[in-house]
């Protein structure tokens, strides 16, 4: 048994065999994950139900055991930006969002830099994100 927040033995598989450049899609639950993300990315479906788990949370984990070097987020054609973006920059301190259109987000989610992808029950609209990883510093 692991004493780390990180216990999926899935995602910790996927996180374990991506390298500095791998991407890490965390999807709303809205998001057509079995269209528009690559087919050879693992995805892990943890949208149990509306609402459980949220992004934010599987976020939370996520920048806690990887290094993040870019995310990039689903923006809205017009209007406000959405609300979220304020927790994932909490969760990411020190590092901008870069935004995309719906369809430009699904092209980078069906990359073949993506490692992996998580569904969510996440119920806000555009509350996807897709992050880069970085590099672990030498000790």
């Amino acid at each position: 048994m692991l004493t780390y927040p990180l216990l999926h033995p899935e995602i910790l598989a996927a996180l374990g065999a991506a390298g500095h450049g791998a991407q890490v899609l965390i999807a709303d639950g809205n998001y057509p994950l079995a269209t528009r993300s690559h087919s050879a990315a693992r995805r892990v479906f943890l949208n149990l139900a509306p609402g459980v788990l949220t992004v934010t949370e599987v976020l939370g984990v996520l920048a806690s055991a990887i290094p993040v070097e870019a995310a990039h987020v689903m923006v809205p054609d017009s209007g406000p930006e959405p609300p979220i973006f304020h927790e994932f920059r909490a969760l990411l301190p020190g590092l901008s969002l870069e935004p995309l259109g719906r369809f430009q987000f699904y092209d980078a989610a069906r990359s073949p830099d993506l490692a992996l992808a998580i569904a969510t029950g996440e119920r806000r609209v555009y509350a996807n994100i897709l992050l880069t990883i970085g590099v672990v510093p030498p000790t």
